[in-house]
């Protein structure tokens, strides 16, 4: 008589929350250990790896699974400064650009780009007059090709917004990932598409705290994405690099000149109530890096408009001042920060903190803010290993500008 047997009880699957943990140990794992070779010159073994992490990481922006992307780089800033800007280039390359390969035709590229802005104006913008005269976005969006921004076989969708840096702070990697497949449907089909994502994007800014008489100087972001061909020689860099110089040089110049031409377009876009906006423009990149050098710029203003407004306070000449730059903790965030002192005096007059990205250059970023310094007259200057939990400078030296 046959015995019945028990039921074999099989692993459990793993759950979610632990798929998700091997997922990021995978991605950091493989961004350590990738860092530290020329991607030209990888063995074969090694290329396999680059692939699978690529893959893992267009899997994660695909699936909108930020959270594992965040924690991958979190873990990996922990060990290692350069595996976590590889790592970081990589996830923002996926997110930011996606290659589309057709059965017949050449591959084709669509990618999100920002051209940020700075909007001066009595009382500063105001939302509900923000892209409302359509004919002057649809001759902006013209404007990119008419200026060569652009190749003339390229396609442009431009969207009819200027972003705060808060709305560009909330889209994720996911978000991002899906608004630039929006674009390529939108730029591909005949019929129109939806695209709920990019319509999310436009979140809505802050309220306006200005008084109307006051003088407002605000970043915004023009965002648009570009669909070309992978092999569309517009966008093809010279090997040699006296040429590529002059490659950039050209784009670099036909920018300024859109820039000058169409600045009385943006300011169309902005206000409706026919005041005066002055539009300064910073230049055009994709997504992560334009978004990095609109803070960068915006942060250094701020800066340089509360030291002075300090020096006014006290009734302090800049020659007469002394200021000391390091690194320093602010709410547990990693922020680059600026003392000012009356020369003589170690009672610091003002402190002010700019955002330090992780990863980050410091010693870069002390030499811009030295610089900044500069631009308002303040030359004594001082490089502190890093401020105390009580503010002060520890180790501070004089400022040595760099040959």
């Amino acid at each position: 008589m046959q015995k019945n047997k028990r039921p074999n009880r099989g692993v459990a699957a793993p759950s979610p929350e632990q798929q998700d943990d091997a997922l990021t140990r995978e991605l950091a794992s493989l961004g350590v250990e990738l860092a530290r070779y020329d991607e030209a010159a990888l063995s074969d073994p090694l290329k396999r790896k680059m692939g699978e992490l690529r893959r893992l990481i267009r899997k994660c922006v695909q699936q909108k699974k930020d959270d594992v992307l965040d924690e991958a780089l979190e873990r990996v800033h922990e060990q290692d400064r350069d595996a976590y800007l590889f790592l970081k280039e990589n996830i923002e390359e996926a997110a930011q650009i996606a290659i589309f390969r057709r059965e017949h035709g050449p591959e084709q590229e669509v990618n999100a780009f920002v051209i940020p802005l700075f909007a001066h104006s009595q009382g500063g913008l105001r939302r509900d007059q923000c892209f409302q005269d359509e004919e002057a976005f649809a001759l902006l969006r013209d404007s990119l090709f008419d200026a060569r921004l652009e190749s003339p076989d390229a396609k442009i969708v431009l969207a009819a917004h200027a972003y705060h840096l808060d709305e560009l702070e909330r889209i994720g990697y996911g978000q991002l990932g899906a608004m630039v497949r929006e674009a390529f449907d939108a730029m591909t089909r005949k019929k129109a598409a939806e695209a709920p994502e990019i319509a999310r994007s436009i979140s809505g800014w802050p309220e306006n705290r200005f008084a109307p008489d006051d003088s407002a100087v605000e970043l915004r972001f023009l965002l648009g994405f570009a669909l070309k061909a992978l092999d569309d020689p517009f966008y093809q860099v010279p090997d040699n690099e006296a040429a590529a110089d002059r490659y950039f040089d050209a784009c670099a110049a036909r920018f300024r000149h859109w820039a000058q031409r169409h600045a009385a377009l943006v300011q169309r876009c902005l206000v409706t109530d026919g005041r005066d906006v002055q539009i300064d423009f910073l230049y055009q990149d994709l997504f992560y890096g334009g978004k990095e050098t609109g803070m960068a710029e915006y942060f250094t203003l701020q800066m340089m408009a509360d030291l002075h407004h300090a020096l006014e306070e006290n009734g302090l000449a800049p020659e007469r001042a002394h200021a000391v730059i390091g690194p320093a903790e602010a709410d547990g965030e990693a922020v680059l920060r600026v003392n000012l002192y009356a020369q003589g005096n170690d009672q610091a007059l003002a402190s002010v903190d700019k955002p330090a990205a992780p990863g980050s250059d410091l010693r870069g970023e002390a030499d811009d803010a030295a610089d900044a310094l500069a631009t308002i007259g303040l030359q004594s200057v001082a490089l502190a290993m890093k401020f105390d939990a009580d503010g002060r400078p520890v180790n501070a030296r004089p400022y040595q500008r760099p040959a």
